[in-house]
């Protein structure tokens, strides 16, 4: 039966297996900040600045110098340095080509998490849209503030007919209450009255 997979590694073994196969998380993490770093580094105007300037130097002084002193021939067409240039440009590529590989996973989960985020953003406008639809349906049934307005004026003409109506009941009897009054207060002063006449 093969080892069990919850028992620890002997000593030497697990020694062994970390020099073998080392981490590829971390190892391909550091590998790829260390090639965006030089590759970020490359594409700038100091790079071509120090570049160039290490090639005139170069040049310089394996044309200028004494013959002893010279370390690449000229003749030959600087040999060491056209190897060193290749050499740095065969390096250049591939870690260029890393970055690249980094920032397209980069950009791949930014994407899928935009993805993500605008059905999201779908499925929420989805819901409020269902919602407002059935806000809208149970609105029809429910009374609106124009109809409320509408019954609230129809109401208060009611009551002020009814208000008008009461008042000149109040009016009317107030004026037949004085009419009989009046009635009453002639009555008995017109037989005064009359034999005073008859007397005279």
């Amino acid at each position: 039966m093969p080892e069990q997979l919850d028992q620890p590694l002997e000593e030497g073994r697990a020694r062994w297996l970390r020099w073998m196969r080392p981490r590829r998380h971390a190892s391909s993490d550091t590998s790829g900040r260390v090639s965006e770093a030089i590759a970020r580094f490359s594409g700038t105007p100091t790079f071509l600045i120090w570049l160039t300037l290490f090639v005139v130097l170069w040049m310089a002084w394996n044309t200028f110098a004494p013959t002893g002193m010279r370390f690449d021939k000229a003749e030959l067409g600087f040999t060491a340095l056209t190897l060193m240039l290749s050499l740095q440009a065969s390096y250049s590529a591939p870690l260029i080509l890393l970055a690249q590989n980094r920032q397209d996973d980069r950009d791949r989960v930014t994407a899928e998490q935009d993805r993500q985020r605008a059905q999201a953003n779908l499925e929420d406008t989805e819901y409020l849209t269902r919602e407002i639809a059935s806000l809208r349906l149970a609105m029809n049934e429910v009374a609106t503030r124009d109809f409320v307005r509408g019954e609230l004026r129809d109401m208060l003409a009611e009551l002020l007919e009814e208000e008008r109506r009461s008042r000149e009941e109040i009016v009317g009897e107030i004026v037949e209450e004085l009419a009989d009054e009046r009635a009453e207060h002639e009555e008995p002063e017109e037989p005064a009255h009359q034999p005073r006449r008859a007397e005279q």
